[in-house]
C-alpha cells in the first residue's frame, strides 16, 4: 500500500493518521507539488484532477482524502470506525462533508493564506473558520466524539486543519472543547503529528 501525499496538506495527514491508527502497513511517497509533481502524466494516471493524496491498492488507485478513510475502513472491515448501520454511517457522512466543505473553507483556507501565499481574502477565512469553530465547540461540550461514544473517521477527517488552524492566525484558545477534543485524538495508540509549521500565531508560540 502506498500513500502519495505532502507533508504539509492536512488531507494527507488525515489518510496518513488513520492508515498508523489502524495498524496497517504502508509507504509514503513525497509528491514535489512545488515542481509541478502532481502535474505530470504518470500522476494524472493515479488522479486525473492532479491532487493528493492518492492511494495506491492491490492495483487500484483511491484519490480523495475522505473517500480513502471510508475504503481502508470497510477494507479492514472496522465498523467501529465506519458504522454499517443507517443512521450511525450517515452521521459520519455529515461530519465528512463539514471537513470537505467548512473546515476547507474556513480554517484550512486560513492556513493557506499564511503557510503557502494563497490568494484568500485572510479576514474572510478567519471568520469561516470561528463559525465551524463555534459549531464545533457547541457539539463537543457535552460529548468527547462527534458521532459515537468512540472515535470514527468523522473525527480523523476533522482533526488536522483544526489542530493546525493557529498557523493560519485562528485562535482556538476559547474553544475548551474542541481542544479536548484534539488531546483525545492525540492520545490515541498510532497516533502521528501533522507537521507544524512557524506560520500564524504559531511563529510565536
Amino acid at each position: 500500500m502506498k500513500i502519495h501525499h505532502h507533508p504539509l496538506s492536512g488531507h494527507c495527514h488525515r489518510v496518513v493518521l488513520f492508515a498508523s491508527l489502524l495498524g496497517v502497513a504502508y509507504e509514503l511517497v513525497e509528491v514535489d507539488l512545488k515542481s509541478g509533481a502532481h502535474k505530470t502524466p504518470g500522476f494524472l494516471a493515479l488522479n486525473p484532477f492532479g491532487q493528493v493524496p492518492v492511494l495506491e491498492d492491490d492495483g487500484i488507485a483511491i484519490a480523495d482524502s475522505n473517500a480513502i478513510l471510508v475504503y481502508l475502513a470497510k477494507k479492514t472491515g472496522r465498523t467501529d470506525w465506519l458504522p454499517d448501520d443507517a443512521l450511525g454511517a450517515a452521521a459520519v457522512q455529515r461530519w465528512l462533508s463539514v471537513a470537505a466543505g467548512e473546515i476547507a473553507y474556513g480554517p484550512a483556507a486560513a492556513r493557506l493564506v499564511t503557510v503557502f501565499g494563497a490568494g484568500f481574502n485572510a479576514d474572510e477565512v478567519i471568520a469561516r473558520a470561528h463559525v465551524i469553530l463555534d459549531r464545533l465547540e457547541r457539539h463537543l461540550t457535552a460529548r468527547d466524539w462527534l458521532v459515537a461514544d468512540h472515535p470514527t473517521i468523522a473525527d480523523v477527517a476533522i482533526y488536522s486543519y483544526v489542530a493546525r488552524a493557529p498557523e493560519g492566525n485562528v485562535d482556538l484558545s476559547v474553544y475548551g472543547a474542541v481542544r479536548g477534543f484534539l488531546d483525545r485524538v492525540e492520545s490515541l495508540p498510532g497516533f502521528v503529528p501533522f507537521v507544524q509549521t512557524p506560520a500564524g500565531l504559531s511563529a510565536s508560540a
